[in-house]
């Protein structure tokens, strides 16, 4: 029998009345007339909707979206089910799921159940020691469905410090409401703007039937 492809869009979809995270750059559309076509500017911040972190996003002299391997972002990855998780996620809840070197891993929360309607500030996040255990599993990719990796206003860095300079790339703002945890193929393809700290990202799962 032959096996056909499900694609699943995982990408927040972007407009002017999408949610945004506190003090990141509102999103403004103004259509534009030429003589002959239709154009528009667009006016939003690098982290906007789902988006890649890379290791600009920490330091200067960090690589930028347009050097960052697409090995990373194409490729077989697996989808865990942290919908238990009330707070964060932490590194016990990773020691069950046998994580391997090179993985690209992502994490289905109770973000996705509660929808992106509105922010939450209540939003389930990476811990900092979880983010350690990554690291030290050496995974290229780390995917989760809250618009930062790390809880707002929180002094602890390390969800994003000790990914991003392992050169561990992170998505955040899935939207993984409609994903059965379990293995896919993720297609991560951002916007490649030169010497940029993250960029938005149209980002699908496919799986096998």
């Amino acid at each position: 029998m032959k096996q056909s492809l499900r694609i699943i869009d995982i990408s927040l979809p972007i407009g002017e009345k999408m949610v945004i995270f506190p003090n990141n750059p509102p999103v403004k559309f103004k259509p534009l007339r030429t003589p002959t076509t239709y154009i528009s500017e667009i006016t939003f911040g690098s982290h906007t909707g789902t988006h890649i972190d890379v290791p600009r996003h920490i330091s200067k002299k960090g690589i930028g979206v347009d050097k960052i391997n697409l090995d990373q972002l194409i490729g077989p990855c697996r989808v865990l089910d942290m919908t238990h998780c009330k707070v964060s996620i932490t590194t016990d809840d990773f020691r069950k799921e046998d994580i391997q070197k090179q993985e690209r891993i992502l994490v289905k929360t109770n973000n996705s159940l509660k929808g992106f309607k509105k922010f939450y500030p209540d939003y389930i996040y990476l811990d900092g020691d979880a983010a350690e255990f990554l690291a030290s599993k050496k995974i290229v990719l780390f995917g989760i469905d809250s618009l930062s990796v790390k809880k707002q206003g929180s002094p602890d860095t390390r969800p994003h410090t000790e990914l991003l300079k392992n050169n561990i790339v992170i998505i955040e703002g899935l939207d993984l409401s409609e994903v059965t945890p379990g293995q896919y193929d993720i297609f991560c393809l951002p916007l490649k703007l030169v010497g940029f700290d993250g960029a938005p990202a149209r980002t699908i799962l496919i799986n096998s039937t």
